[in-house]
């Protein structure tokens, strides 16, 4: 089994271990009761400055632990405050040790989007994201058929939210652009090995269309990490490890002033 196939794995299981405490027909009532989405798409439209997501990030598969993050909300507010776009939230229990509380806690704090960062293939998976507060979801091109991306991306434009679909070579790109996307990662580490190539946004972005947001996922060190992704045409930037394993207030601020440097 694939990385990305045991983290899908575990994290079904997970929602289908919560789906036995709260039903389907709950947390559907729960997402309606919720407070509208905030607009992700017009959060990330492109600007001189690049966007950053910025991510509250315990752990990964290919690092272990990075950082301990006891008050993820504390985190998200001070993101907010060195310029900050949205919030990715890392809600995966047992690769990323997150949670959906975490994600409630976030939204409860900040007044940006938040993204949920998770195995999302089901439709309770994104009720649920709505009822906690999510205003975007990821949804990974490499994980699911074509049926279940459009069906999920229609869900939770259904819901108010938007999604951030992620590829990661030409293939995806391409099944990404088809199933409508409006905002398109394309993530610099290939999910079923976890090698990284950094070029590899440069390579696909100019096949991405005009009015869909460019999001340059991983592999990112420093500033130069950044500026390079701007150059290559990113309108945002998502960024955790190097957030959560230096000073995340001087770190943001630096990488929120990256703006691309000549044509590109």
């Amino acid at each position: 089994m694939s990385i990305l196939a045991s983290l899908y794995e575990a994290a079904l299981n997970d929602a289908h271990e919560r789906e036995q405490q709260t039903d389907l027909a709950t947390v559907r009532r729960q997402a309606a009761a919720a407070s509208p989405a905030l607009d992700a798409l017009q959060a990330l439209a492109p600007r001189t400055n690049v966007h950053v997501i910025a991510e509250v990030k315990r752990a990964s598969p290919s690092r272990g632990a990075l950082a301990d993050i006891p008050d993820p909300a504390h985190l998200a507010a001070i993101y907010e405050r060195n310029g900050a776009s949205v919030i990715s939230v890392l809600t995966e229990r047992t690769r990323f040790h997150g949670s959906l509380d975490d994600l409630r806690a976030v939204r409860a704090r900040v007044d940006i989007p938040v993204l949920r960062k998770d195995f999302i293939a089901t439709e309770y998976q994104v009720y649920e994201a709505r009822a906690a507060g999510a205003d975007l979801i990821l949804l990974i091109v490499a994980g699911l058929d074509f049926e279940q991306l459009v069906a999920l991306r229609e869900l939770a434009e259904s819901l108010g939210m938007n999604a951030l679909v992620e590829t990661h070579d030409g293939d995806e790109l391409t099944t990404a652009i088809r199933s409508g996307a409006r905002i398109i990662g394309v993530n610099a580490r290939d999910l079923t090995t976890f090698a990284e190539d950094p070029s590899r946004f440069a390579s696909l972005v100019d096949d991405i269309p005009a009015g869909v947001v460019r999001v340059a996922e991983s592999a990112v060190h420093d500033v130069d990490d950044v500026r390079a992704y701007s150059n290559a045409g990113a309108d945002a930037v998502l960024i955790g490890q190097a957030l959560v394993t230096g000073d995340p207030a001087a770190q943001l601020a630096e990488f929120v002033a990256v703006s691309p440097q000549g044509e590109h």
